[in-house]
């Protein structure tokens, strides 16, 4: 294994640590809320929020493979792929936080807006890091490995390291998925953003909280996904020898 490689997994292993660590307790207690209140909102309001938001990811999917460029070359170094892969966060991320600025500064109708405009971004990035690592997002299951990415970056405890466990399981796991939990997703990431989006809806502070929650989730998100793909690449480079 070469030397970056080596350095690649070991902050993999850095990484997971701190996947499986558990929440801190003001996060612990917010979730706990938020799973009370999810508790009061009647199922069918859950079941047309889950439906909103399994449209929106899916429409997001399609057009980010519409408008992804083909793979990248072929032979690719893993460094040559983790410092294009930190272009591209730079690049989402800024865009990210324009945008954070921009629907908090508008107070809450272009607050309420951000949502879909930050989900879109998102899932956008991911396409991106898929070609970059060498997968092709066409395919369905790399189209669902990367929704794990998404909900192993904004979950719970409990949710993150079952996601975890998947990821690190693919090739088995795969087989078992026949599409993602639409509801558990939307409400892990709801309840992950819930709070730092109601603040951007404050008029005063709505644009310096926007950009700096878009910055940090990009930030959050951006470091899951290099991390999982190296996990991946590095296991398959383990069993081809």
């Amino acid at each position: 294994m070469r030397d970056y490689e080596i350095k690649a997994y070991d902050e993999v292993q850095a990484w997971r640590v701190k996947v499986m660590k558990k929440q801190s307790l003001i996060k612990g207690f917010s979730k706990k809320a938020q799973n009370k209140v999810n508790s009061w909102i009647p199922e069918k309001a859950h079941k047309v929020i889950t439906e909103a938001i399994k449209n929106m990811v899916k429409a997001t999917l399609v057009g980010s493979n519409i408008t992804t460029k083909k793979l990248t070359k072929s032979g690719m170094s893993l460094y040559e792929m983790d410092e294009a892969f930190k272009e591209k966060h730079t690049i989402y991320r800024k865009t990210a936080v324009i945008e954070g600025a921009g629907t908090g500064a508008g107070g809450i109708f272009l607050g309420l807006a951000d949502f879909p405009l930050l989900l879109s971004i998102k899932m956008k990035f991911l396409f991106e890091a898929a070609v970059i690592y060498g997968f092709d997002p066409k395919k369905y299951e790399e189209r669902l490995f990367l929704l794990h990415i998404f909900l192993l970056a904004f979950s719970s405890d409990a949710k993150r390291k079952e996601t975890l466990f998947i990821l690190e399981n693919w090739e088995e796991q795969k087989e078992k998925l026949l599409d993602m939990d639409w509801q558990v997703f939307q409400q892990e990431y709801r309840d992950y953003i819930d709070l730092v989006k109601m603040l951007q809806l404050v008029p005063g502070i709505g644009a310096v909280v926007g950009a700096y929650a878009n910055y940090n989730l990009m930030d959050q998100l951006a470091e899951t996904a290099m991390n999982v793909y190296r996990m991946r690449i590095l296991e398959r480079k383990v069993i081809d020898g």
